[in-house]
């Protein structure tokens, strides 16, 4: 059988359709996959730059487009991960029960397994006020991006399963907290490919390496092509993050790096005839032929000095506070206006960004200012550009917190039983609200989205089934949302 069956329909290959012995499929995949971009990139300096740019897409590239299942809302996703759980209390879900009953005893019953023990009812220390034609309601926190919210679908019923950030930002990321599955971003490139061949199609700018780590980026047993790449990473300051690929030494040319990499290819070649398929050394040669072609467009991308001074302003770049953040976002817009299919943006300081469990008011504010502005420049520029239209753009952390006080009542816990996550763009409904929590915001109550519901949706938005997009594994069919997950269509526009 063939160990790609979501490609079972579509115009691709005869390796990719054709019903092949498994053994057979992986020993031809092995074998064709090392050859991308060898054709035409062989000359001097300029005509590889030149080749590596227009030349025919390769059909054996593993990331190359592919047809949705039907009409795509949205071509491409931006995730911003706020890591460490912002409180939906106290930023995009209006609680004023919870202000009245400030210092009192929850009255409710309080979650079978929570992370640590809290007290009474803790208010929000910011008002909230009612922005746009929708009336929505947005904490003093977010002033920029309140402008925005017309443009923005609330989700106020999400819950997961994990009150802990490793298993919880695995279950965001890969739908499992318990085991090794690939990323949501490696699932979207496996299902579409990429829009650009000399690109990878899921990016990640400055990822924590906490809490899952590469895991929440990674592939796992979907081919190694469609893992995400990261640039940098959370403890290296974003102006210093790159991609790492391929460069030449001092005094090589394009054409000499050409044929060190074809004698390599060469020499994996024949190591692959002599002992079988391997899927670790195939994916290895995609990454030299991929590096390869990424000279050519990638550093062009990540100089920002041509954006003029009012898009940078527009990003924050002109404040230290904003400027790492916005820089994040507008690298995040200048990939996805490239076609890279899938990027992330992480605001994290490595560890605990959003975790107050102690410090709210303080820590809270210092995380809004550094991310407000950044994120309603990103909406206006994306906008602007008729980037958004096609462009879903998501906002979450791992899960929300609680109501409830905890430590010297400036804090709050974990609280996965009910937060909330927003969507724009790419083909959700503005200014609309779905779900509630109960009247503290301590349950999602009305309405209820799990993780695994969100992750069908998103999927859905870029016209992918989540019940067809599946990759045989150990000896069974296997997908983001496992056998679970139901589509809001209620958020659709």
């Amino acid at each position: 059988m063939s160990n790609f069956p979501f490609f079972g329909q579509r115009s691709l290959p005869a390796w990719l359709t054709t019903q092949l012995p498994r053994r057979t499929m992986l020993e031809q995949s092995a074998l064709g996959f090392g050859g991308l971009a060898l054709a035409g990139l062989l000359g001097d300096a300029q005509a590889a730059d030149k080749a590596a740019t227009t030349s025919q897409p390769d059909p054996t590239n593993p990331l190359l487009a592919r047809e949705s299942h039907f009409p795509m809302r949205a071509k491409r996703i931006i995730f911003l991960l706020m890591k460490g759980g912002p409180s939906q209390v106290d930023t995009f879900d209006y609680k004023p029960l919870l202000a009245e009953q400030d210092g009192k005893p929850y009255p409710l019953e309080k979650p079978r397994i929570q992370f640590a023990q809290t007290g009474n009812l803790l208010k929000s220390p910011w008002s909230f006020t009612q922005y746009g034609e929708s009336g929505s309601w947005v904490s003093e926190l977010f002033p920029n991006v309140a402008q925005h919210v017309d443009k923005m679908c609330f989700i106020h019923s999400l819950h997961g399963t994990n009150p802990a950030h490793g298993g919880a930002l695995l279950k965001l990321h890969t739908g499992s907290d318990t085991f090794v599955r690939p990323s949501m971003g490696s699932w979207v490139t496996y299902g579409l490919g990429t829009e650009n061949q000399n690109l990878p199609g899921f990016i990640t700018i400055c990822p924590t390496l906490a809490h899952g780590g590469a895991n929440n980026w990674g592939s796992a047993f979907l081919p190694a092509a469609f893992q995400g790449t990261p640039l940098g990473n959370a403890s290296t300051p974003v102006e210093k993050a790159r991609v790492k690929f391929i460069e030449n030494a001092a005094g090589t040319s394009v054409t000499a790096q050409r044929k060190q990499l074809d004698f390599l290819n060469q020499l994996n070649q024949q190591h692959l005839a002599e002992t079988g398929p391997n899927l670790a050394l195939e994916g290895r040669i995609n990454s030299f032929e991929l590096a390869f072609r990424m000279q050519a467009e990638l550093p062009a991308i990540e100089d920002i000095s041509g954006e003029t001074a009012e898009t940078q302003k527009l990003y924050g770049l002109d404040d230290p506070t904003t400027a790492p953040f916005g820089r994040q976002c507008l690298l995040a817009r200048r990939f996805a206006e490239r076609g890279v299919r899938f990027v992330q943006v992480s605001h994290s300081d490595g560890l605990v960004q959003w975790d107050q469990h102690g410090d709210l008011k303080k820590g809270h504010e210092k995380n809004a200012r550094e991310v407000d502005r950044p994120i309603a420049g990103l909406l206006a520029d994306l906008a602007a550009r008729g980037l958004l239209d096609d462009t879903l753009v998501l906002w979450s952390g791992e899960f929300g917190r609680t109501p409830t006080a905890q430590g010297t009542t400036d804090g709050r816990d974990h609280n996965p039983e009910g937060f909330t996550v927003w969507m724009a763009g790419g083909g959700v409904k503005g200014g609309f609200h779905y779900g509630a929590t109960d009247d503290f915001g301590f349950f999602a109550q009305h309405n209820k989205v799990h993780v695994h519901d969100l992750h069908a949706t998103l999927l859905h938005l870029l016209g992918l089934d989540h019940k067809r997009l599946t990759f045989r594994h150990a000896g069974r069919d296997f997908r983001l949302t496992d056998v679970h997950g139901n589509v809001v269509k209620d958020v659709v526009a």
